[in-house]
C-alpha cells in the first residue's frame, strides 16, 4: 500500500510538471537555432566595422568615429593601424584613451577603436573619402569613412577702431564699444560675453548674449566697466571673451586709470600744508 501511494504521488507531480517539460523540450531546439545564427551572423560581419561612417563637421573641429576590429582568427592577433587622409590633415587611433598604432586582440574578441581625424582649417567644403586598414600578418581589413566639412567657425572679437585702450578716472564708469565679427563660413548660435576684470572691477555686457550671428555679419555690444573708489593710478587689463560651444575669441583691453582733479587739489593742499607746517616750526624754533 505504501509503494502504491508514492507511486501515485510521483505520477500526480509529473503530471503537474508536464507543461513545464513540454514548454522546455520545444524551446532547446529554439535556443540552440538562435545560438547558431548567431554564431553564423558573427562570422559572416565585416571584421572591421564602424557605427557612424559618415560625419559632417566643420573644418575646425575634430571628426571622431566609434569603430569596432573583431578577430576572428583562432589565435591572437597584432593589428597595425593606419588611415590616408588628406594632405596636411590629422588621423590618431585611441583605445580605452590611448592613443596607439597597433593592438593586441585575442581569439573572437572584438576591440572598440576611437578614430579621430582633424582636417586643416583651410579645407574647402566638400566631401572627403578616408580608407583606414588594419593589417596582421597577410590580411588586411579595410574600412571606408567619410568626413563631410560643411565649412568653418570662426568668431572675432574687437572694437570698431580696433584701438583696445583708454582712459578712466578713478571712481567712475566707462563704456567701451566692442564689435563682434563672424569670421566664418557657418552661422553662430548663442554667442555668451564674459569678462575677466581687476580685483573689485565689473563689467556689465549689452547685450550679454546674441542669438545667432550670421557669416560676415558682426554685432555692436556696449560693455561698461565700473571702476572702484581709490584705485591707485596706472594701467589695468581686463580680458573680454565672446564663445559658444564651437568658437571662442579674447579681446585684452588696457584701462589707464587717472585720479580725479578734487582728489589731485586734495593732494596739492595736503602738500601745502605740511610745508606751511615745517616752514612754522623752523621759524618758531630755529631762533632758539
Amino acid at each position: 500500500m505504501i509503494a502504491i501511494s508514492t507511486t501515485g504521488k510521483l505520477y500526480r507531480q509529473l503530471m503537474q510538471l508536464r507543461p513545464h517539460l513540454l514548454l522546455l523540450s520545444l524551446s532547446l531546439p529554439l535556443l540552440s537555432a538562435r545560438q547558431a545564427a548567431a554564431q553564423t551572423a558573427s562570422r559572416s560581419a565585416p571584421p572591421f566595422t564602424a557605427r557612424l561612417m559618415n560625419l559632417e563637421a566643420a573644418a575646425n573641429t575634430t571628426f571622431t568615429y566609434n569603430a569596432q576590429l573583431r578577430n576572428a582568427a583562432p589565435v591572437p592577433r597584432i593589428f597595425r593601424l593606419s588611415g590616408r587622409v588628406p594632405e596636411g590633415w590629422g588621423i590618431s587611433f585611441k583605445v580605452e584613451g590611448m592613443q596607439v598604432t597597433s593592438i593586441n586582440i585575442d581569439s573572437g574578441r572584438t576591440q572598440d577603436i576611437q578614430v579621430e581625424i582633424s582636417p586643416t582649417p583651410e579645407a574647402k567644403p566638400a566631401k572627403y573619402d578616408i580608407p583606414l586598414v588594419a593589417v596582421t600578418g597577410m590580411d588586411s581589413l579595410k574600412l571606408a569613412l567619410e568626413a563631410v566639412v560643411k565649412g568653418t567657425y570662426n568668431v572675432q572679437l574687437t572694437t570698431p577702431t580696433g584701438r583696445l585702450s583708454d582712459d578712466v578716472t578713478e571712481g567712475s564708469r566707462k563704456e567701451i564699444r566692442l564689435v563682434v565679427k563672424n569670421m566664418g563660413t557657418i552661422p553662430l548660435d548663442n554667442l555668451t560675453l564674459s569678462s575677466q576684470t581687476p580685483s573689485q572691477w565689473q563689467a556689465s555686457f549689452e547685450p550679454a548674449t546674441i542669438a545667432q550671428l550670421a557669416p560676415g555679419k558682426e554685432a555692436e555690444v556696449i560693455t561698461t566697466l565700473q571702476v572702484p573708489d581709490k584705485t591707485i593710478a596706472g594701467d589695468y587689463v581686463t580680458n573680454f571673451t565672446v564663445k559658444n560651444n564651437y568658437s571662442t575669441a579674447t579681446a585684452s583691453f588696457r584701462m589707464t586709470v587717472k585720479t580725479s582733479l578734487l582728489t589731485g587739489w586734495i593732494g596739492i593742499l595736503v602738500i601745502l600744508l605740511a610745508l606751511g607746517a615745517v616752514y612754522y616750526l623752523i621759524r618758531k624754533y630755529g631762533r632758539r
